[in-house]
């Protein structure tokens, strides 16, 4: 068994289908089969079951599947770990929330891109869902997402706390009222966010099991069906109160156990830390005003 090998084994895992596999790996489909039984016959078990539409992995292969998964993530942190020399350079990818990035990031990666000119820094938004995989999987070096985050692969550290409110179009008095009204809609961002996962668990411990759902790629189309009636959605208030539509709005607090979400920053608990993320940190530190030992 060697690194090309379970390169093979983790792309055929995750494909299912030997030709999808073999034009990925840019080989032919024989060399596919071929490096499989060589490396099941090296390991003296199935990894695979073969069936009409591709395969699937047995018992054994989804054993060895987290190892051959961390293969190219250990490489690209050895190549890293040699061309750092302690100046914070080369690519840094960090993962947001929208209404955290719309909110909390404009000062920070300000004052982050002056202290470090050098490093190339991409801001990624997404779900908490989206973004905690591209963590665990490497494409993102670190992320802002909503919390508690309890992972064995990830460190989870506390950043701020949001106050999340009820949005509804003008004259909307009490959650009550929305409940007694029937025919709840909400509006939501994609599957994976924390704010909508809250808000559906809000509705159906006050008998809204499962409300209708407009599901919308931005804040801003959000805002706009909220004030014109055609739904509600849970955001921070700070957000709220930012949005030029505020005004056409009604306010809503929730319960106060719904109310408070920790925000807290994950990145990966193995494998090598570049310098430019260990700045970016500290500049996290200083700009939300946290102690560097806690």
């Amino acid at each position: 068994m060697d690194v090309g090998d379970l390169r093979f084994f983790e792309a055929l895992a995750r494909l299912g289908v030997m030709s999808r596999a073999a034009a990925e790996l840019n080989t032919v489909q024989s060399n596919v089969t071929a490096r499989i039984r060589a490396l099941e016959e090296s390991l003296g078990c199935r990894l695979f079951e073969r069936h009409a539409s591709g395969v699937s992995l047995t018992d054994e292969g989804r054993r060895l599947l987290p190892y051959a998964q961390r293969i190219p993530r250990l490489l690209r942190d050895a190549a890293r770990a040699v061309r750092d020399d302690g100046v914070p350079r080369g690519r840094l990818v960090i993962g947001s929330l929208e209404t955290t990035a719309a909110l909390r990031l404009a000062s920070l990666l300000a004052g982050y891109a002056r202290a470090c000119p050098e490093v190339d820094l991409t801001l990624r938004t997404g779900t908490t869902c989206e973004l905690i995989e591209a963590v665990r999987e490497g494409s993102v070096d670190g992320a802002f997402v909503c919390g508690p985050v309890v992972d064995p692969e990830l460190d989870s550290r506390p950043m701020f706390c949001e106050e999340l409110v009820l949005v509804a179009a003008a004259g909307v008095d009490s959650i009550d009222d929305l409940v007694a009204s029937g025919g709840v809609r909400i509006l939501v961002l994609r599957a994976g966010c924390s704010y909508r996962q809250r808000l559906e668990a809000l509705l159906a411990r006050l008998g809204v099991p499962a409300p209708r759902m407009l599901e919308f790629g931005t804040l801003e189309a959000i805002f706009a069906c909220a004030g014109a009636g055609l739904g509600i959605t849970m955001l921070p208030r700070a957000l709220v109160d930012k949005a030029s539509t505020a005004t056409s709005l009604s306010i809503l607090t929730p319960p106060a156990g719904e109310a408070i979400v920790d925000t807290v920053f994950v990145h990966r608990r193995e494998g090598f830390s570049t310098i430019a993320l260990t700045a970016f940190l500290a500049c996290v530190e200083q700009a939300f005003g946290l102690s560097a030992a806690a």
